[in-house]
């Protein structure tokens, strides 16, 4: 069984007609996942409600408190842009906060199962800094997913790699001068936001930068796993593994030119597993519906067989 932590409050962050960060992504993924000839390997679970997890502690290690702070007057004012990409609704605050506590919750299951768990939550969150969010991002998930797992017993040290089209430059920026925390991304260069160059190596040699080159394509990005990738995590030796899975690498997909096809990603999923099978996947990016849940069902099938 593979727990995958989702709930249809997440389609209540409304970004408006035409944003492709849209509530139909996870729909797409939902209705793709429960007609998979496995669909009884997936335990269904929801979020822990904040009512009952106080996220807000973890929160305020991560970004700053004025920040968290417009976040939450722009949805209760009923909503505007964060900035040109980053609309914020009435529902959109909560909503955030309750993606954090699934990734949080994908962290107590990987530790309590010792296999891999599928966040399925939005808004995304690796594009989100300290101080400011941008780039469909309002709170880093992946970041304060780590930070949370460094608290639990026998956890010493978290790598995140993230696959997603574009660098994560949220989640670099608050991470990079932790020796506990690895970072490493595959990114599209040049891609939005513009940062991730290979010359950023963290404050520990912590941080892994890629930049692949526009139309890259599997053939690309398999050495590049297994002659960077694999050895930099490897020798990192994670407690825990975090992936930030954007699909927006893949060659359907409106907003980047990387050319990978959705199988591509249960081989990388593969990669991880050689590593460790404790790893929390969750979702950033992917905006094409079908390639995005073709996919995530790649991913999840690597981790079941």
């Amino acid at each position: 069984m593979l727990p995958v932590i989702y709930s249809d409050e997440f389609l209540k962050h409304d970004t408006g007609r035409f944003h492709p960060e849209r509530s139909e992504r996870l729909t797409a993924v939902v209705k793709a996942l429960k007609a998979v000839p496995w669909a009884d390997k997936i335990e269904w679970q929801l979020p822990t409600p904040l009512e009952t997890r106080p996220v807000m502690p973890l929160l305020e290690q991560v970004h700053t408190r004025r920040y968290i702070e417009t976040v939450r007057e722009i949805a209760t004012g009923g909503g505007g842009m964060l900035d040109a990409d980053t609309p914020i609704s009435a529902n959109s605050y909560d909503i955030a906060l309750l993606a954090v506590s699934a990734w949080l919750d994908g962290v107590d299951e990987v530790l309590s199962i010792n296999n891999p768990a599928f966040v399925l939550a939005r808004p995304p969150g690796h594009h989100a800094e300290r101080n400011t969010g941008m780039g469909f991002c309002l709170f880093s998930n992946a970041a304060i997913a780590a930070y949370y797992a460094l608290e639990k017993p026998g956890i010493q040290r978290v790598a995140i790699l993230d696959w997603d089209v574009h660098h994560g430059n949220g989640t670099q920026e608050i991470v990079e001068s932790d020796a506990r925390i690895a970072y490493c991304s595959l990114h599209q260069s040049p891609c939005y936001p513009g940062t991730g160059s290979s010359s950023e190596q963290g404050a520990y040699n912590n941080v892994l930068n890629l930049p692949m080159p526009t139309g890259s394509t599997l053939a690309d990005y398999q050495p590049v796993f297994e002659q960077k990738v694999m050895p930099f995590l490897k020798d990192f030796q994670p407690d825990l593994l975090i992936v930030s899975a954007g699909y927006d690498a893949n060659a359907a997909d409106p907003l980047a030119g990387i050319a990978l096809q959705p199988e591509d990603y249960g081989l990388f999923t593969d990669y991880c597993l050689q590593l460790t099978r404790r790893i929390v996947f969750g979702l950033e990016g992917g905006y094409h519906l079908a390639a995005l849940a073709l996919s995530v069902v790649a991913t999840i099938e690597s981790c079941l067989a």
